[in-house]
């Protein structure tokens, strides 16, 4: 059941009085310390929403200065050793977030990027603020962050729910068996909830408030990059720019060039029809509304298959990082899945590889040596592949827990969307999760299994291994 919506401006809950109203799920006070109304401004804490538009907490953020009748200022608070995150993840970050800075400039919004990190720096700033407002994310680290915050400063924090469609705890309350039970419970709330902000203005400029505190100067991205020893993981990749017009051209791209054709050919790794949104969408540089509502008034039969990747797997990916604690953890897995691969640990394996072996690329398989180089060399992987390539991890692993701690390391590592509730449901998925009991055969007990055979029956896989050394070598 996929609504079309209707151009906005949308339902009278949306706007009311010529202001817009966040919808109630969005928003959820993290502690409940005062609105401080003898303090200086109101502050953003952009973390997750790294964008302008369609960001519902930005939007809030707005409305309550606005009604406060004080100059807003946003701040990012960099930590420079996220786990996993790379040169090439802060790259592709910085670029959005220089981006941002002008942006808000022009708005006459003071942009404040902040060393001390998203704890520390928060703190900081927030201890001359009358309110804090922020967005949500879904993963251990930066819940964990908002719960020190919480507690650590004076006056309210507010978070707002922006980079998904429908709210997670408002599409379901406990963690989905799989797609099919969080799609019955998420369509009928999904034309209610894909309504974007419009874009609105500061009523008091901020742009020349002095806060007395250290900041990062943010001239330019190079200069920011090698303030910092980021670790190496792979080239970077500058191929892919990183920002929100980037990502809004991106999606204009592919509606206009990928979407008709989408529902037969996106799976075919020779013939990538794929939006190539997922790094934008990781770092929060575009929203899922902004996307959803491009696709949707587009009356082309392929729209269902997509809109099902964005919103139903998808933000099933996330109802999968928030429920579930162990996530990012080998006994996060199934129950069923665990005790089956755990049977078949002690069966042969008629290849194994060293992790650097599997690292470089170094295999039998030409079709995953590709998906390798594709990963370590261009931050990226078709989406089929990772299946393939997650697969192949575990049979040619010596244990089925060691295969799943390399191939989510591999994953966050190397792809430009890593350490991401797609990705961990991904590599999880490969594992069982998500799916169920198949028939038994080896090493994979009841787990899904894929082969090299089922590439080359379904696909002209040995052009995908061409287009691949093509775009390594360009």
């Amino acid at each position: 059941m996929w609504l079309w919506l209707p151009e906005y401006p949308c339902s009278g809950d949306t706007v009311r009085g010529g202001i817009p109203m966040i919808p109630k799920e969005r928003v959820n006070f993290l502690n409940d310390k005062p609105i401080r109304t003898d303090m200086t401004f109101v502050l953003y804490w952009m973390q997750a929403s790294q964008r302008i538009k369609d960001n519902h907490a930005l939007a809030h953020a707005i409305i309550e200065a606005n009604r406060l009748a004080k100059p807003l200022v946003v701040c990012f608070g960099l930590t420079a050793d996220f786990p996993f995150a790379t040169r090439r993840h802060y790259r592709f970050m910085f670029e959005g977030l220089h981006s941002i800075k002008t942006h808000l400039l022009e708005r006459r919004i003071r942009f404040i990027l902040s060393p001390k990190g998203p704890v520390e720096g928060v703190a900081e700033i927030a201890g001359s603020a009358a309110l804090v407002v922020t967005d949500r994310t879904y993963g251990r680290v930066e819940r964990t962050w908002r719960s020190k915050v919480a507690s650590s400063i004076p006056c309210k924090l507010v978070q707002v729910e922006t980079n998904v469609i429908v709210p997670i705890e408002t599409a379901s309350t406990k963690e989905e068996y799989s797609a099919a039970t969080l799609r019955r419970k998420i369509e009928p709330m999904i034309a209610h909830f894909a309504h974007g902000v419009p874009d609105m203005d500061v009523d008091y400029p901020s742009e020349d408030i002095d806060l007395g505190i250290e900041e990062l100067s943010f001239d330019s991205v190079d200069q920011l990059l090698e303030a910092f020893p980021f670790s190496s993981g792979g080239p970077d990749c500058t191929w892919i720019p990183g920002g929100e017009e980037p990502a809004l051209s991106v999606l204009q791209r592919f509606v206009e060039g990928c979407l008709e054709g989408y529902a037969e050919l996106h799976n075919d790794p020779a013939n990538p029809y794929v939006s190539k949104l997922s790094p934008y969408l990781h770092f929060g540089q575009i929203s899922p509304i902004s996307i959803y509502r491009e696709v949707a008034r587009r009356k082309v039969p392929d729209v269902p298959v997509f809109l099902e990747e964005l919103v139903v797997r998808r933000e099933l990916a996330m109802n999968f990082v928030y429920y579930n604690p162990l996530y990012d953890r080998y006994e996060g897995l199934p129950e069923w899945a665990r005790r089956s691969l755990e049977a078949h640990e002690v069966d042969p394996r008629q290849y194994k590889y060293t992790t650097k072996e599997l690292e470089h690329g170094e295999t039998h398989d030409p079709y995953w040596n590709a998906a390798q180089k594709e990963l370590v060399q261009l931050g990226t992987m078709h989406g089929y592949m990772r299946m393939y390539w997650g697969k192949k991890i575990l049979e040619w692993s010596n244990s089925p827990k060691n295969a799943f701690v390399l191939a989510l390391e591999l994953n966050n590592r190397y792809q430009l969307d890593g350490r991401d509730p797609n990705g961990y449901a991904g590599v999880a998925w490969c594992f069982g999760k998500h799916d169920r009991p198949w028939v038994e055969r080896p090493i994979f007990g009841n787990v899904r299994y894929m082969n090299d055979r089922g590439l080359e029956r379904k696909f002209a896989i040995k052009s995908y291994v061409d287009r691949i050394e093509r775009e390594i070598k360009r």
